[in-house]
């Protein structure tokens, strides 16, 4: 029997034929499994089918733009946790920011640079085989937080959370009463190979508090955030 590892599987979601063809191209050379949409809609029903590891999205596309689409996956529970990439001509900050508000794990503007947008997916992937087996289950106040299968309970209640929102909330956890920057955060959670914005550990912080007690995620003003035990 092959202990092989499953290939990886990637839905390519565009309206330009000829990027869909760039895309399929490089990543079946690197050995990806792959599917493509040309819209949002399409792009829902072809993940429903090809279960995909990650999804590659364009923003600004007929029928379901890339937000909506994005935002409507997270709805689903088996794409709660699946990478969603944005790959997209919009540069503005607020499209970026609403990307990543709708649970995006990474955001990169066009033109496409095949071998760096290959390094930030394999980076992508990795993170789940990379993930230490130490502390996996964290038991403070009435949070417990399990890495193994990335559940959060409240007081015994389930939450929903998209997994950059679980690894924000793991990693502050992981390191009580200790504070930390936008960009020591960006660089711990994010990754130094993955340009976002600061704004985006902002919005990932107020999502967190509305879930969870607004008491354990503390901000010191010009400084960064801290997760408190002294509620």
């Amino acid at each position: 029997m092959s202990n092989t590892l499953p290939t990886p599987k990637i839905l390519l979601v565009d309206d330009d034929p000829d990027i869909i063809e760039l895309l399929e191209y490089n990543l079946t050379k690197e050995g990806f499994d792959t599917a493509s949409a040309t819209d949002g809609l399409q792009a829902l029903e072809v993940a429903k089918k090809f279960k995909p590891d990650l999804i590659l999205l364009d923003v600004m596309m007929p029928k379901m733009d890339g937000i909506e689409t994005a935002r409507q996956l997270r709805l689903l529970s088996e794409f709660k946790d699946t990478y969603i990439l944005f790959l997209t001509a919009r540069a503005e900050e607020y499209t970026e920011v609403a990307a990543f508000d709708v649970g995006a794990d990474d955001y990169v503007v066009k033109p496409i640079k095949p071998r760096a947008l290959l390094s930030r997916l394999k980076a992508l992937l990795r993170r789940d085989s990379q993930q230490s087996e130490a502390e996996d289950k964290l038991e403070i106040g009435s949070l417990f937080i399990n890495r193994v299968n990335y559940t959060v309970l409240n007081d015994g209640k389930s939450l929903v959370m998209p997994k950059k929102e679980f690894e924000l909330l793991s990693f502050l956890a992981h390191h009580p009463n200790k504070v930390f920057s936008r960009d020591e955060l960006l660089e711990k959670v994010w990754g130094s190979d993955v340009y976002v914005v600061e704004r985006t550990v902002d919005v990932h912080i107020r999502k967190l508090r509305e879930k969870i007690p607004e008491y354990y995620i503390k901000t010191l003003k010009g400084v960064g955030y801290m997760f408190s035990v002294d509620s």
